[in-house]
């Protein structure tokens, strides 16, 4: 990957927790859905197989936020009617059984080790996408992953952190930027108030709840930004962070998830 996503100030220092986690992602470990040996922070073949498959049925992912397209089109219903800050979505897997068991050890079983097995997911993931952007362009379309992204995690809320002591969309940034060979992320977006679980809120009280919800104090002029998160349900997270950067100067945002829901 890190000749497709270059850093461009060339080669940098890693911090010493980073060096671990290149370490411990290269190391021999147990997959963690099934036992099996592994080398290295990832899923055994057969299990990696069953995460990344579609659903039956299941179409193409919509552009914009990684939905799952039921009946074709060039993009979803939520995407076509309501503009996203966003330029797009670059998901790993579906938020569905059994994959949904990676995200929960990490949220619910404070499994940090889930962290990079995470990140090289989505690493893969956009590996494909930039292929695929690459085959575009040569076609005549516009790049999609210009060089020196800047890894931005969506900052939990207070009482997240309270419960958990620490942040799932760091931690999985943390372990992308290695992955990615990009400096490690950065926190430049602040939450103005704490909101409602999320998962007890439907899209309207979602897209309400989030309007204005970050904002982001350092200049971006002209930087272009990956917001990082564990899971993607409406967008309207992404959505409101998005929103700060492109206030702060960036000049394009793309999210980066785990997973997204169906």
């Amino acid at each position: 990957m890190a000749h497709i996503i270059a850093h461009p100030g060339g080669r940098f220092r890693l911090p010493l927790l980073d060096m671990g986690r290149r370490l411990l992602s290269r190391a021999g470990g147990d997959c963690p859905l099934c036992g099996a040996r592994v080398a290295g922070a990832r899923l055994c073949p057969g299990c990696q197989a069953d995460i990344l498959a579609a659903p039956p049925g299941a179409g193409a992912r919509c552009p914009r936020c990684a939905l799952r397209l039921q009946a074709g089109g060039s993009a979803c219903a939520a995407c076509l009617a309501r503009p996203r800050a966003f330029c797009r979505t670059v998901a790993a897997f579906d938020y569905a059984p059994p994959a949904d068991t990676l995200i929960l050890m990490l949220k619910t079983q404070l499994r940090l080790s889930m962290a990079p097995v995470l990140a090289r997911l989505m690493a893969d993931a956009l590996m494909a996408d930039v292929l695929r952007a690459e085959v575009l362009r040569a076609e005549g379309a516009h790049a999609l992953s210009p060089p020196g992204l800047l890894l931005v995690p969506v900052p939990a809320s207070r009482a997240s952190l309270r419960q958990r002591g620490m942040n799932p969309a760091s931690e999985i940034a943390r372990s992308l930027a290695v992955e990615l060979a990009l400096p490690p992320p950065r926190h430049l977006l602040t939450r103005r108030r704490d909101t409602p679980r999320q998962a007890t809120l439907d899209r309207r009280a979602r897209q309400q709840g989030t309007a204005g919800l970050f904002v982001c104090p350092h200049p971006l002029l002209g930087r272009h930004v990956a917001v990082v998160d564990d899971v993607m349900t409406t967008g309207s997270t992404a959505d409101a962070a998005a929103a700060a950067l492109l206030a702060a100067g960036a000049a394009s945002v793309t999210v980066l998830v785990a997973a997204r829901t169906p």
